[in-house]
């Protein structure tokens, strides 16, 4: 397995990491993990069809994930520009660098600045790995024709049910993280600091904190390597008052009221008034049995009793 996947990698000149459309915080870790073990080793992109959410924020490299697929071709567009006004289009080289020319018929202006689009596409990489997933459906990206003659992996803790030539390097584990970092470690990529750290919280994440069924000794293992590498586990949230419903804690002036015992007061004693002050002491000290044991008899428990003693 680990060679089959290093051999994969080996042979290919530029990787597209591929997430499912349908993601989860676990499949981000992983795939961002992935890619950047790749980028130092291969031109490497990463894609996900989907728009990333603000919970995946915390994991590092999250803004080097593209919601537009293609870096083959660039493609240059004049928005709002009557295309009838063009004359002709040139260009030259000057010192290695590429200069376009747009010239607009005698009296008529040339494009905007802000009217200048740029965008790419196709793809140029001979290597797609898909990470996560269960199924064709979760990635569209296979009916596309950019990635027509390019191979076709997939990672991830399920075999992908497929009905193209993929080839699976899928095992059981924890999480996708888990399946991801031992793949990583195997095949001699890099594991830096970084991408520890996203590994990491994504099998916190997606072994629920390690309860799940599918934990075993290997996942302990392989999250202990990661923290020895410099993975950094995500910090503690300090919940406050506002994090709870209304009266499932006590707000701020009820708690100040809980816990504000009155002090007794220290005053300054006159030495002429100590003994006066020690009679009163003895005055309110209550009798000797008032904390022995009592006995209470039934008639002492009568309802009768206790409204005759109200008073």
């Amino acid at each position: 397995m680990e060679n089959s996947f290093s051999s994969v990698i080996d042979s290919a000149s530029s990787i597209l990491v591929v997430l499912p459309a349908r993601t989860n915080f676990d499949n981000v870790a992983a795939a961002l993990s992935l890619y950047l073990s790749l980028r130092d080793k291969k031109e490497a992109m990463i894609f996900s069809p989907s728009p990333m959410t603000v919970g995946v924020n915390r994991l590092i490299g999250v803004n080097k994930i593209g919601e537009e697929l293609g870096n083959k071709n660039l493609t240059i567009r004049f928005k709002g520009y009557d295309a009838t006004n063009i004359d002709k289009v040139s260009y030259d080289i000057e010192e290695n660098e590429f200069n376009l020319t747009v010239s607009p018929k005698a009296g008529l202006p040339a494009p905007k600045r802000e009217q200048i689009e740029l965008s790419h596409s196709g793809i140029s990489a001979d290597l797609v790995i898909l990470v996560g997933g269960a199924a064709d459906s979760d990635f569209p990206i296979l009916g596309s024709e950019q990635i027509a003659g390019a191979k076709i992996a997939h990672v991830g803790a399920r075999v992908l049910t497929s009905s193209l030539e993929v080839m699976s390097f899928a095992r059981k584990g924890s999480s996708v993280s888990e399946v991801v970092a031992s793949i990583i470690s195997e095949s001699g990529l890099t594991t830096d600091a970084d991408v520890a750290t996203n590994l990491v919280m994504g099998m916190e994440e997606g072994s629920s904190k390690f309860t799940s069924s599918d934990v075993t000794p290997e996942t302990f293992e392989t999250f202990a390597k990661l923290l020895r590498a410099g993975g950094q586990r995500a910090p503690k949230v300090r919940l406050s008052p506002a994090d709870f419903p209304p009266g499932a804690i006590p707000t701020q002036p009820f708690a100040k009221k809980m816990v504000n015992i009155p002090q007794p007061v220290q005053e300054e004693v006159d030495l002429q008034d100590m003994e006066g002050t020690a009679e009163t002491e003895q005055e309110i000290n209550p009798p000797d049995d008032w904390l022995q044991p009592k006995v209470f008899k039934g008639a002492d428990l009568n309802p009768d009793s206790f409204s005759e003693n109200k008073g």
